[in-house]
């Protein structure tokens, strides 16, 4: 089981302008946030933003994302607009993903610092 994914952010406070709207597309709200973390879910704590404690450069994994389950096609076409809005990237439009499934239907957006977060459902509509 996981308890939580984390993201490196260049800034808490911006990705937090970035987030929150994006979010409550899918019923996630912020939870806490401060000047070094932002913590989102539904109750608890599933997705964080956050300053790398190294010290270091923030920096997307090549490959990595992370999908948030969506309840139909039009939760996740609004993801996908209030992501680009906020001053995300297109990374794969909205659409049906055959390949994973005849009835996935995904979009992909680039966040504030690269790092790529998708919204997907099987709902048929």
């Amino acid at each position: 089981m996981i308890h939580h994914v984390s993201f490196g952010t260049r800034d808490a406070a911006k990705a937090k302008a970035f987030y929150d709207p994006v979010l409550a597309v899918v019923g996630w709200r912020c939870i806490q946030s401060n000047d070094r973390a932002v913590d989102y879910g539904v109750s608890e704590i599933m997705f964080s933003l956050e300053t790398p404690v190294d010290g270091g450069e923030a920096t997307a994994g090549n490959g990595a994302h992370v999908a948030f389950v969506a309840r139909d096609r039009a939760t996740v076409d609004a993801f996908f607009r209030t992501a680009l809005e906020q001053g995300g990237t297109d990374a794969g439009a909205p659409g049906v993903r055959a390949q994973y499934d005849p009835n996935y239907y995904g979009a992909f957006v680039r966040d504030l610092d690269g790092n790529k977060i998708e919204a997907m459902t099987f709902a048929a509509t």
